[in-house]
């Protein structure tokens, strides 16, 4: 038992220099513009068409189910309403996250661990690259950069499938739609999205790069450190997303 706390501790310990060292990286020169620019493209621009058709399918698919409830008391002229709150506060920075943690989160984690197997990163600390700077800080950076900017996509995706939905049933244009949205719509459900993704961007780049990070050496690490950037990942974007709720049910 002691040896497990002990070990425990020093993961604590390890993650909390981990912390410091991308903290001091991410404020002082020189920057990695160029790195930093091509994971926001590996990152936001390649995860568009996977990002499309889940935020289209998780709008027309929630306002199918949300109909019924609605029918029942005669109030299906507030579904644009409810989808858009649901949508914007909630489900859109939710989705995000999720499909960014598969794909970008198993990405980074099995890329920096061929890198640490192949003794990659040790070859850069030899020529004078700052791995901190060049690997991790970039990934970060492009996460939490990234993850808000398709966060919105995944909105404005999943509002239109929301009224594809409403337009099978209702004669229902969509500049009536999107009126109603957007007068449904408060300055605090934006911020709360905007919140939950840069979390979840953060969340997701420092998970990933750790664990890559420090994979255990071997072709069998890549494997585990894949597997392990995307479970860590979720894991976190789940308590952060029961901690932020319950912080903004407290704040108004």
């Amino acid at each position: 038992m002691g040896r497990k706390i002990e070990k425990l501790l020093i993961e604590f310990a390890r993650i909390h220099r981990f912390m410091m060292s991308f903290l001091r990286e991410a404020v002082t020169p020189p920057y990695e513009f160029k790195e930093i620019i091509r994971q926001c493209y590996e990152i936001g621009w390649k995860s568009f068409p996977l990002i499309s058709l889940t935020g289209f399918i998780v709008g027309f698919v929630f306002t199918k189910q949300s109909r019924p409830s609605l029918e029942d008391f005669g109030a299906t002229s507030w579904l644009p309403n409810l989808i858009s709150i649901a949508i914007v506060r909630a489900l859109a920075p939710l989705v995000t996250a999720l499909i960014a943690s598969g794909k970008v989160g198993s990405q980074i984690g099995a890329e920096l661990s061929s890198m640490n197997v192949t003794e990659q990163i040790d070859a850069m600390e030899v020529s004078g690259t700052n791995p901190t700077k060049f690997l991790i800080t970039s990934r970060i950076i492009a996460t939490t950069t990234m993850i808000p900017v398709l966060c919105f996509y995944v909105a404005g995706i999943g509002l239109l499938g929301g009224y594809l939905s409403i337009a099978t049933k209702d004669d229902l244009s969509i500049l009536a739609f999107f009126t109603q949205v957007f007068e449904s719509i408060a300055a605090k459900d934006v911020f709360a999205m905007v919140l939950r993704a840069v979390v979840f961007g953060f969340t997701i780049g420092f998970a990933s790069t750790y664990v890559g990070y420090y994979s255990s050496k071997g072709t069998e690490g890549v494997g585990k450190a894949a597997n392990a950037a995307v479970v860590s990942s979720m894991f976190l974007v789940f308590i952060e997303e029961l901690l932020i709720v319950q912080l903004l049910s407290l704040i108004g």
